[in-house]
Protein backbone atom coordinates (compact mmCIF):
# COMPACT_ATOMS: atom_id res chain seq x y z
CA UNK A 1 0.00 0.00 0.00
CA UNK A 2 1.81 3.34 -0.77
CA UNK A 3 2.44 5.46 2.12
CA UNK A 4 1.15 8.72 0.54
CA UNK A 5 -3.10 9.47 1.52
CA UNK A 6 -5.08 9.58 -1.71
CA UNK A 7 -5.84 13.23 -1.72
CA UNK A 8 -1.91 14.15 -1.84
CA UNK A 9 -1.56 11.40 -5.19
CA UNK A 10 -4.73 12.61 -6.82
CA UNK A 11 -3.52 16.69 -6.10
CA UNK A 12 -0.03 15.25 -7.61
CA UNK A 13 -1.96 13.90 -10.60
CA UNK A 14 -4.08 16.95 -11.50
CA UNK A 15 -1.39 19.33 -11.38
CA UNK A 16 1.40 16.92 -13.22
CA UNK A 17 -1.08 16.73 -15.99
CA UNK A 18 -1.06 20.64 -16.33
CA UNK A 19 3.06 21.38 -16.06
CA UNK A 20 5.91 21.21 -18.27
CA UNK A 21 8.17 20.39 -15.69
CA UNK A 22 5.89 17.06 -13.83
CA UNK A 23 9.22 16.07 -11.91
CA UNK A 24 9.43 19.25 -10.30
CA UNK A 25 5.86 18.65 -8.71
CA UNK A 26 5.67 18.27 -4.75
CA UNK A 27 3.28 17.62 -2.49
CA UNK A 28 3.30 17.81 1.12
CA UNK A 29 0.84 16.78 3.47
CA UNK A 30 -0.14 18.60 7.25
CA UNK A 31 -3.08 17.09 9.56
CA UNK A 32 -3.89 19.10 12.28
CA UNK A 33 -6.85 20.14 13.86
CA UNK A 34 -8.44 22.42 10.94
CA UNK A 35 -7.72 19.93 8.73
CA UNK A 36 -5.62 18.69 6.12
CA UNK A 37 -3.19 21.38 4.59
CA UNK A 38 -1.99 20.52 1.25
CA UNK A 39 1.05 22.37 0.03
CA UNK A 40 1.72 22.39 -3.82
CA UNK A 41 5.38 23.67 -5.20
CA UNK A 42 6.23 23.61 -8.93
CA UNK A 43 9.08 24.78 -11.27
CA UNK A 44 8.73 28.81 -11.05
CA UNK A 45 8.36 28.50 -14.98
CA UNK A 46 4.79 26.45 -14.49
CA UNK A 47 3.17 28.61 -11.51
CA UNK A 48 1.00 30.33 -14.32
CA UNK A 49 -0.72 27.15 -15.73
CA UNK A 50 -1.40 26.05 -12.02
CA UNK A 51 -3.31 29.27 -11.42
CA UNK A 52 -4.27 30.09 -14.76
CA UNK A 53 -6.32 33.02 -15.71
CA UNK A 54 -7.24 35.15 -13.10
CA UNK A 55 -6.98 32.20 -10.50
CA UNK A 56 -9.34 30.27 -12.11
CA UNK A 57 -7.30 27.19 -12.35
CA UNK A 58 -6.33 27.40 -9.45
CA UNK A 59 -9.65 27.54 -7.73
CA UNK A 60 -10.77 24.33 -9.57
CA UNK A 61 -8.02 22.77 -8.25
CA UNK A 62 -9.32 23.26 -4.75
CA UNK A 63 -12.85 22.70 -5.54
CA UNK A 64 -11.66 19.06 -6.78
CA UNK A 65 -9.45 18.81 -3.86
CA UNK A 66 -12.39 19.82 -1.53
CA UNK A 67 -14.65 17.43 -2.72
CA UNK A 68 -12.02 14.35 -2.19
CA UNK A 69 -11.77 15.71 1.49
CA UNK A 70 -15.65 15.92 1.73
CA UNK A 71 -16.08 12.11 0.28
CA UNK A 72 -13.64 11.04 2.81
CA UNK A 73 -15.24 13.35 5.45
CA UNK A 74 -11.99 16.03 5.87
CA UNK A 75 -11.30 19.58 5.30
CA UNK A 76 -8.59 19.63 3.18
CA UNK A 77 -7.12 23.38 1.86
CA UNK A 78 -4.52 23.49 -0.67
CA UNK A 79 -1.58 26.63 -0.43
CA UNK A 80 0.17 27.11 -3.46
CA UNK A 81 3.70 28.24 -2.73
CA UNK A 82 5.12 30.53 -5.62
CA UNK A 83 8.08 31.99 -6.41
CA UNK A 84 8.43 35.68 -5.68
CA UNK A 85 10.10 38.39 -7.33
CA UNK A 86 13.21 38.05 -5.34
CA UNK A 87 15.44 35.54 -6.12
CA UNK A 88 15.61 32.40 -3.92
CA UNK A 89 12.35 33.15 -2.17
CA UNK A 90 8.87 31.85 -2.23
CA UNK A 91 5.52 33.39 -1.69
CA UNK A 92 2.00 31.65 -1.25
CA UNK A 93 -1.13 31.71 -3.39
CA UNK A 94 -2.60 34.03 -0.51
CA UNK A 95 0.13 36.68 -1.42
CA UNK A 96 -1.22 37.10 -4.59
CA UNK A 97 -4.61 37.03 -3.46
CA UNK A 98 -6.00 34.28 -5.25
Amino acid sequence: MSTKAKDQEFLEFIVKSLVSFPDDVKVTRNVDEMGVLLTLKVNPADIGQVIGKQGATAKAIRTLVRLIGLKNRARINLKIEAPTREKGTTGTSEDLKI
